[in-house]
């Protein structure tokens, strides 16, 4: 049985209640976007048990979402979920999806190493943490998908920031040594390969997977950060040779002509031009690495330049319509920088995408492209973004209405 239960009768159920100061900053979406958050919790874990929740809700014209993506609670999403409830000040809530992180690194169906996977079944979390699937028809039999299943670096990064920041909001010592944990598996599996910086991870079905041998800006970011972050928090210095690794990833990535971060390298250890970008990696260097070159500013105006769309910010150069997540996260990224005028209009034209439940559309338009592969076993870039109601977009939303910087737990301003 999860020991759940005594930990609940601690906490009380949180009100979304912040500072008199507080308040005053957030920007008026993010009181509706706050509530809508920590009603999902309660839905999911009506009695207080650690829980995952489902990354997408059924679009405008669904009746339910897809089979693949139906239980699906992907760790990016829910560990930007609890960022952003500490961010609303519902941190009970926050703590019921921590707890569930805590407990799928112990408690894996397969592995003992540490590691957590991309994606958990949605829902109460079992004693053996189960994963994704659904029952496919075509081949009647059950069916789980490989990246779901894998574990990509810059997700165990991302569910470690959310254990810092639980851990800076509760002072308790668990989510420390749990975020530990997850550096020890970045340290065995993404690290030590030629030349500066993490790679991908690892991808595939249980119980043997294909290392990831390519590394992303975006990777390196995160584990550069919770690196940080983490030996200033606990003198703990294992882990420092993964952040000057990363670090130097980040020098190597930034492309003085144009101003453009790359995506990352190749597998053969080839830099990618400034032919491909992506939004993301041109805004976290600002969040992430506050005390970068300031050569790096640059990178908000490569955003500007070549994914800008009416209304916001494309997912990459195309152009083909407003991915709402990182609309959001140029939003705090000018906040960041003192552009409050920019970060307004970007949350003011934001309200727009807010569905009935009052999470956020993934996109505005229908579908938008990324340029991206899922997994090493894409033959075409079959990464795409649906209008769906997206529990990522809700949670950067978020952040960006309550001037919270992710990669270093704290309001500004």
């Amino acid at each position: 049985m999860l020991r759940w239960a005594a930990l609940a009768t601690v906490l009380t159920l949180a009100t979304l209640t912040m500072t008199a100061e507080a308040q005053e900053d957030r920007h008026a979406l993010g009181k509706p976007i706050c509530r809508s958050l920590a009603s999902a919790v309660d839905a999911a874990s009506k009695d207080g048990q650690p829980v995952f929740l489902a990354s997408y809700q059924p679009g405008p014209f669904e009746g339910a979402v897809p089979l693949p993506l139906r239980s699906s609670a992907f760790s990016y999403d829910n560990a930007l979920a609890v960022i952003a409830l500490v961010s609303c000040g519902a941190l009970d809530q926050a703590r019921r999806i921590g707890e569930a992180f805590v407990h799928a690194i112990d408690h894996d169906r397969g592995f003992r190493d540490g590691r957590i996977r991309n994606a958990y079944r949605a829902g109460i979390v079992q004693p053996v943490v189960l994963l994704p699937g659904w029952w496919e028809p075509a081949i009647k039999g059950w069916a789980e998908d490989g990246y779901q299943n894998g574990t990509a670096t810059g997700n165990v990064a991302w569910v470690a920031l959310a254990l810092l920041t639980l851990a800076d909001t509760t002072d308790d010592a668990r989510y420390l040594a749990a975020t530990g944990t997850l550096m020890n598996w970045v340290k065995a599996h993404a690290a030590g390969t030629a030349g500066a910086g993490v790679a991908g991870g690892v991808d595939g079905f249980d119980p043997v997977q294909t290392r990831l041998a390519w590394k992303s800006t975006e990777h390196n970011l995160d584990v550069y950060a919770v690196t940080l972050w983490y030996g200033r928090a606990t003198g703990d210095q294992r882990f420092a040779g993964l952040m000057r690794s990363s670090r130097a990833f980040l020098d190597e990535a930034f492309l003085e002509q144009p101003g453009c971060f790359a995506l990352g390298r190749e597998p053969d250890g080839r830099m990618n031009g400034s032919v491909r970008v992506a939004l993301d990696t041109q805004l976290w260097p600002v969040l992430a690495v506050p005390d970068g070159p300031p050569a790096w500013r640059r990178a908000l105006a490569c955003a500007e330049t070549r994914m800008a769309v009416a209304g916001g910010f494309d997912f990459n150069e195309d152009r083909d319509g407003l991915w709402v997540e990182g609309t959001a996260q140029a939003a705090l990224t000018y906040q960041v920088v003192g552009q409050q005028k920019s970060a307004d209009e970007l949350l003011n034209g934001l309200a727009a995408e807010l569905a009935p439940s009052g999470w956020l559309y993934a996109t505005r338009e229908e579908r938008l492209t990324t340029g991206l592969r899922i997994g090493p076993g894409s033959t075409l870039e079959d990464f795409f973004y649906f209008r769906r109601p997206h529990l990522g977009a809700t949670a950067w939303a978020a952040l960006a209405a309550n001037r919270w910087n992710p990669f270093i737990s704290r309001r500004f301003g």
